[in-house]
């Protein structure tokens, strides 16, 4: 085992900066309701809505807005029908980017997606025209401070992990996807905290970027990882994160 792409770590502590902004509340109550929604609100029952539980209660979100939260999945009160999309598209210098979002108006976060990429350097593209490009996995992250690495690594080789990441206070775990919630029982069960546990899209091959281009694909991804209705950006890019200072 050996550590993944540096982009989940650029992802997480984009997430932390977003936490400290409150944008995060957003997209936790969308991903509780979602979760609440597909699964049904018996979080023993519903790994993807205990985990999202797990998530916002580490964000130190209420729990009278996890409920209602929740509740509106399950159609009690007044809610909205969210819907799970995912927009494909290349960025600068030809990077390719998967945007997932969860919105109640598919008829508004379309467009704005697709202005974004025009406007940045990049276009949006049809369903299927990205995304072979990438590989479905599940990412679990987990407090360092429970284990050390050498103790992650012979638990993640016992329990069918495939690979893992320093996300400098956390880990990041990866899985086949199929495996993501059987893999974090496991974890649960040895009493290890879960932070997350999610999908995530690993590029099959990376592409090097440098100087402007890198700049301007890492503007375009903040500004989507801006938007109120999207949850997760990812790409193929390869970088020197050095030149992000």
């Amino acid at each position: 085992m050996a550590g993944h792409s540096k982009w989940a770590n650029i992802q997480h502590r984009k997430g932390k900066v977003d936490a400290q902004r409150g944008k995060i509340f957003t997209k936790l109550v969308k991903e509780l309701t979602v979760a609440a929604r597909m699964g049904g609100g018996d979080i023993d029952g519903n790994p993807r809505l205990r985990a999202a539980v797990n998530a916002a209660k580490a964000q130190s979100m209420p729990n009278d807005n996890i409920k209602r939260a929740i509740d509106k999945g399950l159609g009690k009160g007044e809610g909205v029908d969210l819907e799970e999309l995912i927009y494909e598209g290349y960025g600068p210098g030809g990077v390719a980017i998967l945007v997932a979002a969860t919105t109640d108006h598919k008829g508004r976060t379309t467009p704005e997606i697709r202005h974004l990429f025009s406007k940045h350097g990049g276009n949006m593209g049809e369903a299927g025209s990205v995304a072979w490009q990438f590989s479905k996995k599940g990412f679990i992250t987990m407090p360092k401070q429970d284990k050390s690495e050498d103790d992650l690594t012979e638990i993640l080789i016992e329990i069918g992990a495939e690979d893992y990441e320093d996300l400098e206070e956390s880990w990041g775990i990866y899985t086949a996807f199929d495996d993501l919630h059987v893999i974090s029982d496991r974890l649960e069960k040895m009493g290890l905290s879960i932070e997350s546990a999610k999908m995530v899209m690993v590029p099959q091959n990376e592409m090097q970027i440098t100087g402007e281009t890198l700049q301007k694909v890492m503007k375009l991804i903040d500004l989507f990882q801006d938007h109120d209705d999207v949850q997760d950006v990812w790409s193929n890019a390869d970088f020197d994160e050095s030149e992000l200072a």
